[in-house]
């Protein structure tokens, strides 16, 4: 009998007081899914969730006669979030589905352990822990998680059919908890179903592909979407462009410490066309700060390890510091990656990694002058304002920003003068 007796998370007063209350009076709750895979397989755990054979009205109702606050978060689908010490457990009556079409499901609400643990997506997930820590295994999911396998529960098709997110869904659990190639049937399922993923909702599908874009290594996951058609689906920017450079990235990121980021690997997939980064974004309903990061990123020039420092100063003060640094960041990568093979690509890799350091501390330096100073010479309101204006700080910016507000004056008045 495997059991999770013990661990600290488990004996947490706040999770203890969830126990008791869905204990009471007959009913049952249990941990169930998330919480008790990563305590198997030895990853953090973040949120505790529960099932229970208690009808959400029910779990309502001892929650307020118990002084916690019980929000209906899902309540049609039978989940209940409890507020515990400032913390919420969400709390899912257990149920099967009667009918879905890939995207929606209606539910019917019962108290049989083995039918809700089959209407679950993997197995890894479909694993339950009693108040005591003893793990409930009704669909070998221990199995599968010994082997860091991401197995569909019974038929793959039907778990898919049942909601289509689940294609990505399994690409994103094998990125983080599998292990050697893909499960076959699972594989198999996936493909068949990449042509119904243009039934999800755009947000929906923007969301898995992030998480998934936000994993420690999503290299391995990526390959096997582009080779079963998924990846284009979602996509089809990527088709000509290719997934070749995430693998650098993903080394260059944990060799250098930095924080996995999802727009920087997307941008890695592909190609800085403005026009079609635009539609991509636009497609995905991606928030309105990620799209113009992905747009800023385009219309930046992609440095040269012949670039100047103070050159590049220039190009960030015009083009943006996100867009520049994200450029930056994929040409050092690109470098890291053949200087295992190329003395020469060693050397672009120190230099961009000098003109990366200069990005990171640089700070948009303000105009010294304003509209107010060109019209203190005489010039009256209006668009002449504007161009002589333009005129001073694209001089101020050549020099390098060395000018200082005297000698910008000097230089403005001969303007208006000439």
């Amino acid at each position: 009998m495997t059991s999770l007796a013990g661990q600290t998370w488990l004996t947490d007063p706040a999770v203890e007081r969830v126990f008791a209350l869905l204990n009471a009076e007959g009913g049952e709750g249990r941990v169930v899914g998330g919480a008790v895979r990563n305590a198997l397989m030895g990853v953090a755990i973040s949120d505790v969730d529960f099932a229970t054979t208690n009808l959400p009205q029910v779990v309502m109702e001892r929650a307020r006669a118990a002084g916690l606050k019980a929000v209906p978060t899902g309540i049609d689908h039978g989940t209940v979030t409890l507020v515990v010490d400032g913390r919420g457990f969400e709390v899912t009556t257990l149920r099967r589905d009667v009918t879905t079409d890939g995207r929606h499901a209606q539910v019917a609400f019962g108290t049989d352990w083995q039918e809700d643990a089959e209407r679950r997506d993997f197995t890894i997930n479909a694993l339950y822990a009693t108040v005591d820590g003893t793990v409930v295994d009704l669909v070998d999911g221990l199995k599968d998680i010994e082997t860091r396998t991401v197995r569909f529960i019974g038929d793959a098709s039907t778990r898919i059919a049942e909601d289509y997110l689940r294609v990505l869904r399994f690409f994103r659990f094998f990125a983080t908890y599998g292990s050697g190639r893909p499960d076959a049937d699972g594989l198999r399922a996936v493909a068949k179903a990449r042509d119904r993923l243009d039934q999800l909702s755009a947000e929906r599908v923007w969301a898995e592909m992030k998480k998934l874009l936000s994993v420690p290594d999503p290299s391995r996951a990526l390959l096997w979407m582009r080779t079963t058609g998924v990846l284009t689906a979602i996509l089809p920017e990527t088709e000509k462009w290719g997934i070749d450079a995430i693998h650098g990235l993903v080394t260059t990121e944990q060799s250098l410490g930095w924080t996995p980021d999802p727009l920087l690997r997307l941008a890695g997939m592909v190609p800085p066309d403005g026009e079609r980064i635009a539609a991509m974004t636009k497609r995905l309903r991606t928030s309105n700060a990620e799209a113009e990061r992905l747009a800023l990123w385009a219309k930046a020039p992609a440095p040269t390890p012949e670039l100047a420092e103070t050159a590049l100063d220039r190009l960030l003060y015009w083009n943006g510091r996100d867009g520049m640094l994200m450029r930056l960041k994929l040409s050092l990568s690109s470098a890291r990656t053949n200087a295992v093979a190329s003395d020469a690509d060693m050397l672009k890799s120190a230099r961009f990694s000098t003109l990366l350091k200069r990005a990171e501390q640089f700070s948009k330096p303000a105009l010294p002058l304003s509209g107010a100073d060109v019209m203190a010479l005489g010039v009256p309101a209006g668009p002449k304002v504007g161009q002589l204006l333009g005129d001073i700080e694209k001089l101020w910016v050549e020099r390098n920003f060395a000018l200082d507000r005297e000698a910008l004056s000097t230089k403005l008045a001969e303007m208006v003068a000439g």
